[in-house]
């Protein structure tokens, strides 16, 4: 099979959103949001979506490559191949990693990250390719249908109202304020950095699969104080990504209040299914999404390299 690498055309969204859904099937994916995150990239990110085209025309997988525009330390940047199961094994995915790297290493990438699945296969590709593992994640599902069991809304403590961020579509700067603060100590092992607001609106509010009535506010006193993101699919798909308190409020079940919340009206609106997912020395948010009756579906690893080992 030879394989050719191009850069994405709008064209191409379709099958890219194809492939991730059946690689990743945890996540939300369209082609809405495939297109939208070339669109819409901040400028520092430098991001590019790469393609693998047989010489055949079919399309079997692809890789997007950036920088941590936003991360203290320079020099920071991400690549995550994907590719079709039944196109494994044949160059692909060394192709599209091999073409990402080369081109982070001419922005200036110095350290690149990758996630891998935690199955033999993907551990075998990263180590192959000179990538040391790094922290783990696990992703949850939790079964939203009719009939399943669902926690109610815990009891709100005087003076704390739940309310959609559709009620905040004329300004969404305090969403962004507070998005900002609970993210700030989340366990990693990059140091992306704190988004700006043109940033944050691009990779969350704007986005096309940003669900601005499931994505559920804590507001105590009349002041946002916690937030649950979700992504839709407009089917059956509910995907939560990011939970996050302020810290001045953190210690009141703000953050599991709003989840549940949200769950509720999800399963409402007609979806049947709800996805995240947390790194694993996140303790508390584990915690919460326990509470809400998520069950591990999957499990990812971080890998990373230096680019100046690159032969």
């Amino acid at each position: 099979m030879k394989v050719i690498i191009r850069n994405y055309v709008p064209e191409d969204a379709e099958a890219l959103a194809d492939i991730g859904r059946a690689a990743l099937p945890y996540q939300v994916t369209t082609p809405a949001t495939v297109d939208a995150q070339v669109a819409t990239a901040p400028a520092g990110q430098r991001y590019r979506l790469l393609v693998a085209e047989t010489d055949d025309g079919r399309i079997v997988g692809y890789v997007n490559a950036g920088l941590y525009a936003d991360s203290d330390t320079p020099g920071l940047a991400f690549a995550n191949p994907v590719v079709l199961a039944a196109a494994r094994g044949r160059g692909a995915g060394s192709a599209l990693l091999a073409a990402a790297e080369s081109y982070l290493a001419g922005i200036g990438g110095r350290t690149v990250y990758i996630w891998a699945l935690d199955e033999p296969a993907a551990h075998a590709f990263a180590a192959r390719h000179g990538y040391r593992r790094g922290r783990s994640g696990s992703f949850l599902r939790l079964d939203i249908a009719p009939g399943a069991p669902l926690p109610d809304v815990p009891a709100l403590p005087p003076g704390v109202l739940l309310r959609p961020a559709s009620d905040w579509a004329a300004d969404p700067h305090p969403l962004y304020e507070a998005d900002l603060d609970s993210i700030l100590d989340e366990p990693g092992d990059v140091d992306s950095g704190a988004p700006d607001y043109a940033a944050w609106r691009a990779h969350s509010w704007d986005r096309p699969d940003f669900d601005h009535d499931l994505t559920t506010v804590a507001v105590v006193d009349g002041e946002v104080a916690a937030l649950v993101n979700v992504q839709t699919d407009g089917r059956e798909r509910y995907w939560s990504g990011g939970t996050g308190t302020r810290r001045a409020f953190r210690g009141r079940g703000l953050a599991k209040a709003a989840k549940a919340h949200s769950l509720h009206r999800a399963r409402a609106a007609g979806y049947t299914e709800a996805f995240t997912n947390n790194d694993d020395g996140n303790a508390a948010m584990l915690a919460v999404n326990r509470w809400l009756g998520y069950r591990p579906c999957g499990n990812e690893w971080r890998y990373f390299r230096d680019l100046s080992d690159r032969p």
